[in-house]
């Protein structure tokens, strides 16, 4: 049985148990939450996971990490020291997006040092292996290569996969009525749009679906349904394909539940101030309340090298509105691989945006934090502040790089410290 065929059983398991533990809440309410499709707990069931974690409503807000390879950087080194910097900045998930080297390999590596759940695209896999094996690259692609990618990664020991099984030719035919500025960001997308156009055929994990969920369910592993016509520029949010695309998500979303596989929903994309809250509605009103992991959103194309900033912002909005999960962006988002340190800083500002939007959700956790913060300031309990700060490696170095002459205060008010002037006045 898999995790969520055991909740519907009223079995609390010990990975409930232990997940429960870490969001402060009863195994009872989370079980429940996890029977009704409301929260899920990915974990492939080869895998033991140090630290598991569970995404959905009531918890706190979860932040993925994108690693992987690419043509021109193939070294898996530089990939897990990306997966260290990553979990030392507190990510709760990784996501292996390798396309360049040795991609099984690379898989196996991540998966056997990373503590927490990891998610791949199988079809990254399938493409590249399809584009090395012919001149015809992705138009060589065959379903069955997408396929046996995702067994694969299932019998690896994968927690969960994003598939674009919501990228149907229907779906595309209303693309082609309504271009876009950017078209179809999504690279799973892309690759299953080329394939259909090639092949003529439907999309084979939409055709198949129920070939797709057999082979979860046996690993137990976690479906995120991709949005492979998520926009990909501000003036492309909301349009018909995109609301087309959620529609099937939302009817798939239902059979994989029914199926007994835990199901994540993701959603855009590039999308203005005002439309996050309306999209974050929508989609958990269409899927019954389905975890919500989405990419950003980025709130405004200009601003490449501080992506880490717009897509923050857009977190933050989407998150207080009811998103789960956040997929953190890096300075390099549109321009380059990222390095380790970028990692980290996209990591510490999602982290970020996802805190701010519990305090917005009233999670208890997120406001103690933030009372215990508070309390060390006001004592100007300098060594108690950056221990407990969300990236205690900076706040150190930027309290070392200007020290005040008097250590009980900092170099910006110095002896005018508004504490320090209190503490005289006994308030």
């Amino acid at each position: 049985m898999t995790e969520l065929e055991r909740a519907r059983t009223g079995e609390i398991t010990e990975l409930v148990r232990v997940v429960a533990a870490a969001e402060g809440i009863a195994a009872s309410a989370l079980r429940e939450r996890l029977a009704i499709g409301r929260v899920v707990v990915p974990r492939n069931q080869h895998r033991p996971v140090r630290r598991p974690c569970g995404i959905g409503e009531g918890l706190r807000t979860k932040v993925n990490a994108n690693i992987g390879t690419s043509h021109d950087y193939p070294d898996v080194a530089l990939e897990l020291e990306k997966l260290r910097a990553a979990v030392a900045a507190g990510a709760d998930t990784v996501m292996d997006l390798s396309t360049g080297g040795d991609l099984p390999a690379i898989r196996r590596r991540i998966l056997e040092e990373s503590p927490v759940p990891v998610g791949t695209v199988p079809i990254y896999d399938a493409a590249v292996t399809a584009a090395r094996r012919n001149a015809r690259g992705l138009r060589d692609m065959s379903a069955a290569d997408i396929f046996t990618a995702l067994r694969r990664h299932c019998a690896d020991g994968v927690d969960f996969v994003t598939l674009h099984c919501g990228v149907t030719r229907a779906v595309f035919e209303q693309l082609k009525r309504h271009p876009r500025v950017c078209g179809i960001v999504s690279r799973g997308g892309s690759f299953l749009v080329e394939w259909m156009q090639t092949h003529n055929q439907e999309n084979p994990l939409y055709e198949r679906y129920d070939e797709v969920l057999d082979i979860l369910r046996e690993h137990d592993v976690t479906i995120s349904l991709g949005d492979g016509l998520r926009p990909g520029a501000i003036a492309d949010a909301f349009d018909a394909a995109q609301v087309h695309e959620l529609e099937v998500i939302a009817e798939l979303a239902a059979q994989a539940q029914a199926r007994g596989v835990q199901t994540i929903i993701e959603g855009p994309g590039h999308v203005p101030l005002t439309q996050i809250e309306a999209q974050v509605r929508l989609q958990k009103a269409l899927c019954r309340g389905a975890p919500f992991y989405v990419l950003g959103p980025i709130v405004t194309d200009v601003a490449p090298g501080y992506d880490h900033i717009t897509s923050a912002i857009g977190g933050a909005l989407a998150a207080a509105a009811g998103a789960d999960f956040l997929c953190y962006v890096t300075p390099s988002e549109h321009l380059a691989l990222p390095t380790a340190e970028q990692v980290h800083e996209g990591v510490i500002a999602a982290r970020i945006a996802a805190h701010a939007a519990d305090i917005a959700k009233g999670i208890n956790s997120a406001w103690e934090w933030d009372r215990k913060m508070s309390a060390l300031r006001r004592k100007r309990d300098w060594e108690g502040q950056i221990a407990l700060a969300l990236d205690p490696q900076r706040a150190r170095a930027l309290r070392e790089t200007r020290r005040a002459r008097d250590p009980q205060v900092c170099s910006m008010c110095g002896e005018f410290c508004v504490f320090k002037i209190m503490d005289r006045g006994g308030l």
